[in-house]
């Protein structure tokens, strides 16, 4: 009994507290200030960034852009190397059929 009113309780209170934030977390309010934290934000991390790749490049080291290029190039020459041995597993099979 005294849990059921413990928890009629707590529903309540959770409803009226969820409905209340909901309210704010749609304000312009409160959505305005965090928009532009969050721009202001993503610039510094971008600036961030192309300080870094900038200071790694100029010590002679790969970059992330660099890495990434490298691994696609390869991925694409595996890719073809896959195909070449599919086709003379083929072509090896039409030989053997054949003799």
């Amino acid at each position: 009994m005294i849990w059921d009113l413990w928890k009629k309780g707590f529903y309540a209170w959770e409803d009226a507290t969820a409905k209340y934030v909901e309210g704010w977390t749609k304000s312009p309010l409160l959505l305005g200030p965090s928009g532009m934290m969050l721009g202001g934000a993503m610039k510094a991390k971008a600036a961030y960034d192309k300080a870094a790749s900038s200071w790694v490049g100029n010590l002679g080291l790969a970059t992330k852009r660099d890495q990434e290029r490298a691994l696609h190039v390869l991925n694409q020459i595996e890719s073809r190397l896959i195909d070449l041995e599919e086709r003379l597993a083929e072509m090896q099979k039409k030989d053997d059929t054949r003799t």
